[in-house]
């Protein structure tokens, strides 16, 4: 039979029984929408959970920080690479070799440092906190009130709400534009008198070679508050959520500031080179974080990602939409029953029919997929209006939680999403189970003995 004859032959038989075939794609829509509303709800708060990451700068990043020894080291760590005696020191060399990994965007410290603002006649001590200039595309900073940073060393400085509040007396915008003090302790390196450098100590070792520890000096910088922070950055990350003035990261390197880390210098040997208590690198994608990951961990240093801590997150998201997968189908389930039916009644009020076309010469073969084609029909027409009805049950719930936010003063969100390839796999399911449904009815027709098919009245 050829295929323009069968398609004339199934839209002929599904047009003799409209009502009862319409009935049956309607089931088979209300199938459809009901996985497709399932499974769109299960990735609508998985995007939204994931683009709230996302916007928070967290995704993409990497905490870097030194191998512990074995004693302080988790139980659930992994083993480092380097030798537990040998700790790789977390210093300057450090950084320049991790910003040569590929899909590496920047390598900044994580600095905090404990100092006094003094602003008029307030002085208030508080921790302040660096900032790389990427931070400006975060979240937090979507509704800051002035403006980031003008550069990446600016003499300028960003204060979190609360903070700003009790400096201004309740008015923070009123600060945007005056100058504050910064005062800090400065990290200066102490140098060997020129009379020692060639003279020996007491244990034989040479002046040169000894180390000579650093001072702390109080310093002050004057700085202009240019924005206020409603948010905290990087919320939960480290202790980076505690600060509240926030510097540019590289201002705060240049000015040589003394954090907590650097006074394990006082009582073990002082490095020649600058180190890091905690390194925060910026990828690419967070496709590529994986890799980095693990290129940094080879270099001899612990890794922490927000997919470290989200692996839960998206374990449960799969176990969810497998649910709502699995309920979604119910009803389409139901709705292949409704095919069989229909299938098997048109093969008993068609048995004449099915008699004369294998009388003329048609096959088994032949009215197997002619059964096949009326219910790949009917799957398909179901599908089609199971997703367009899903797509409006979409629309309303969106609208519906976006106005039920707003009146109660949030911002308005999508929990709903139908991308299209769900929409598409919609479609295909509801032909394949369709499809399926039709094996027993297109059997039956094919087995039909035309002679006692002629005599059925």
């Amino acid at each position: 039979m050829k295929t323009h004859d069968l398609v004339e032959l199934a839209s002929r038989n599904l047009r003799e029984s409209i009502l009862r075939n319409g009935l049956t794609t309607a089931g088979i829509g209300v199938g459809v929408a009901s996985l497709v509303a399932m499974l769109s709800l299960g990735v609508g708060l998985q995007e939204l959970a994931s683009a709230r990451l996302s916007r928070s700068g967290l995704f993409d990043s990497i905490v870097v920080s030194q191998l512990r020894n074995d004693r302080e080291r988790d139980r659930d760590e992994p083993e480092p690479v380097m030798p537990a005696d040998e700790p790789r020191i977390l210093n300057e060399s450090a950084r320049r070799e991790m910003e040569r990994i590929p899909n590496v965007l920047e390598v900044q410290p994580e600095i905090r440092f404990v100092s006094e603002v003094r602003w008029n006649d307030k002085s208030r001590v508080t921790q302040v906190g660096g900032l790389a200039q990427s931070a400006a595309q975060t979240e937090a900073f979507e509704t800051i009130q002035g403006k980031f940073f003008s550069s990446i060393a600016a003499r300028e400085t960003i204060l979190q709400k609360e903070f700003a509040e009790i400096l201004s007396a309740g008015q923070p915008g009123s600060l945007i534009g005056q100058q504050l003090v910064l005062r800090y302790a400065e990290r200066q390196q102490l140098a060997p008198e020129e009379s020692d450098s060639s003279s020996m100590d007491n244990t034989g070792e040479e002046a040169e070679d000894r180390d000579y520890g650093f001072t702390l000096v109080r310093k002050e910088q004057s700085l202009r508050i240019v924005g206020i922070l409603d948010q905290e950055p990087f919320g939960g990350l480290r202790q980076i959520s505690r600060s509240r003035v926030f510097i540019p990261n590289a201002l705060a390197e240049e000015l040589n500031i003394a954090e907590a880390g650097d006074l394990r210098g006082v009582v073990g040997d002082s490095p020649t080179e600058k180190t890091y208590s905690t390194l925060m690198v910026q990828v690419t994608s967070p496709t590529q974080v994986a890799a980095v990951q693990d290129s940094i961990h080879r270099m001899g240093y612990r890794t922490f990602s927000i997919l470290d801590a989200t692996s839960g997150l998206r374990r449960f998201f799969a176990i969810l939409d497998l649910f709502l997968g699995i309920f979604g189908s119910l009803a389409l389930a139901v709705a292949s029953l409704g095919i069989i039916n229909t299938l098997v009644m048109a093969v008993l009020e068609r048995r004449r029919e099915i008699g004369i076309m294998k009388a003329i010469g048609a096959s088994d073969q032949d009215v197997k997929k002619l059964f096949f084609a009326e219910a790949g029909a009917l799957g398909f027409a179901g599908g089609i209006a199971g997703v367009c009805l899903a797509a409006a049950i979409g629309l309303a719930i969106n609208v519906g939680t976006s106005i039920y936010l707003e009146r109660q003063g949030l911002e308005p969100e999508k929990v709903w999403s139908s991308p299209w390839w769900l929409l598409a796999a919609a479609v295909l399911f509801s032909v394949v189970v369709s499809l399926i449904s039709g094996l027993y009815p297109a059997a039956r027709a094919a087995k039909l003995d035309p002679v006692k098919a002629l005599r059925y009245e």
